[in-house]
């Protein structure tokens, strides 16, 4: 179950059903722009729906009950022990693009304080990957002929950098 192979929205999912189980609703509440997850990374409710289905298919969730809800009943969904092991996974692979951390990288970290995990392990990783694209960044906009463009990479990058820093100090 390579991270690669599965998208963004069914990962998220994924990793807030195996934290315990629960139903749609309460995936999509926490997945609204106001919600505890959502503030960071949100997802509309057919969208989360259509991904748990996905994970439904896939044999990585179990529907395990229906309990009544204010409308229909909702069935209750549980991660697969295999699944909750992928998930762990996931949250420690650093993603592979700069340009991903104001949403994936943020949401692994604020899924895995939920899960109660370590995210240095996922800072560590994440600030290895990106040392090379770093180094690369800085060596195009210091360049003879650099334009806005290669600036801006690289003082976005430096961003990057600094935030990493920060939250592994805060460990």
């Amino acid at each position: 179950m390579a991270a690669a192979s599965r998208p963004l929205a069914e990962w998220v999912c994924l990793a807030l059903v195996a934290e315990k189980p629960t139903h749609g609703w309460a995936v999509g509440r926490l997945l609204a722009p106001d919600g505890d997850v959502g503030r960071v990374w949100s997802l509309s409710r057919p969208l989360t729906y259509r991904a748990l289905a996905q994970l439904v298919g896939d044999g990585l969730v179990t529907e395990s009950g229906v309990e009544p809800g204010a409308g229909a009943t909702r069935v209750i969904l549980t991660a697969t022990p295999a699944a909750r092991r992928a998930v762990r996974r996931w949250l420690r692979t650093p993603i592979e693009h700069l340009r991903d951390v104001r949403t994936a990288l943020l949401v692994k970290l604020v899924l895995s304080d939920r899960a109660g995990l370590d995210p240095r392990p996922l800072l560590e990783a994440q600030r290895d990957a990106f040392e090379p694209a770093l180094d690369t960044l800085a060596r195009r906009a210091r360049a003879s002929g650099a334009d806005a463009v290669d600036r801006w990479r690289h003082a976005s990058s430096q961003s990057v950098r600094r935030f990493l820093d920060g939250e592994l100090r805060r460990q």
